[in-house]
């Protein structure tokens, strides 16, 4: 006979959930009814978030008129994340089916190697990092950050496609040897769609990282044009004359979250199995 679920238990669970739920979605409403204020009215006390004298949109127009606009600024940070999720993808299901299905001399040792830089802090490696990039003629260029955030994203998307990969059975792919199929076709046509969350799963993590990432951005570039979005919120915050531009920056901070909230959305499902992946075997 089943048994019949608890309704006080039940009743308890979506409770707690809706409660964390708001308490996850609060801030990012918050900074968008704020960005709504008008500019005096931004910089009056926070309470209470939404406007009471109007809704406007002027903030997101003085947000336009910092730097060399905000659809230039966006346009760099599109290009480099962009850049970034495509090499990191690429490089790490190369790497990660390398580490998990062929041998090879010091494999493991390769493997905690690549690993162990992320426990190096990037900050303790600017310096080395700058020296590099302006000796090969890539400092103050969106190709030269692209490769910063492809290097420090790689360890553990490489350590994540290994994973996917090891959850895969070696079955499926001796069946497709068998049946003549090459190396670079097993990998593209059978093995690729069987660990598309893991893929995923890499895609979200590159995306989000190079998408919000400020330190370098801030050190690497040096031309005010090529400043990606980060820098540029940063750049409204001192404001002018040194007065902080609330209701803009509220503005800069609801269009950045925007993509971030809108990618995780469409994804999560893949983004979940993706990071369980090779967790049972």
């Amino acid at each position: 006979m089943a048994r019949r679920p608890n309704p006080v238990a039940a009743s308890s669970y979506h409770l707690a959930g809706i409660t964390l739920s708001l308490a996850f979605l609060a801030p990012l409403a918050w900074a968008f009814l704020s960005s709504l204020k008008p500019a005096a009215e931004a910089r009056q006390p926070p309470l209470p978030p939404w406007p009471t004298t109007g809704v406007t949109v002027e903030n997101y127009i003085t947000l336009d008129g910092y730097g060399a606009g905000f659809w230039s600024h966006a346009s760099n940070s599109l290009i480099v994340t962009l850049s970034t999720v495509v090499l990191t993808v690429i490089i790490s299901v190369l790497a990660g089916y390398g580490f998990s299905r062929f041998r090879f001399p010091f494999k493991g040792v390769f493997f905690i190697m690549i690993l162990s830089t992320i426990m190096i802090p990037f900050q303790s490696i600017l310096t080395p990092l700058f020296l590099i990039l302006s000796k090969a003629g890539l400092q103050n260029s969106l190709a030269g950050l692209v490769m910063i955030y492809v290097t420090l994203q790689l360890p553990f998307s490489i350590f994540m496609m290994r994973n996917a990969f090891d959850a895969v059975p070696i079955e499926i792919e001796e069946a497709a040897r068998v049946d003549g199929a090459s190396v670079l076709t097993v990998l593209i046509r059978v093995m690729m769609p069987l660990v598309a969350p893991g893929i995923i799963t890499v895609a979200i993590f590159a995306f989000l990282a190079a998408w919000n990432e400020f330190l370098a951005a801030l050190i690497f570039l040096t031309d005010q044009d090529k400043y990606t979005l980060p820098v540029l919120i940063v750049a409204v915050r001192s404001g002018r004359y040194g007065s902080i531009d609330w209701g803009s920056v509220q503005a800069g901070v609801t269009v950045m979250m925007i993509p971030c909230v809108i990618l995780f959305l469409l994804l999560q499902r893949y983004y979940v199995r993706g990071l369980t992946a090779g967790a049972v075997k």
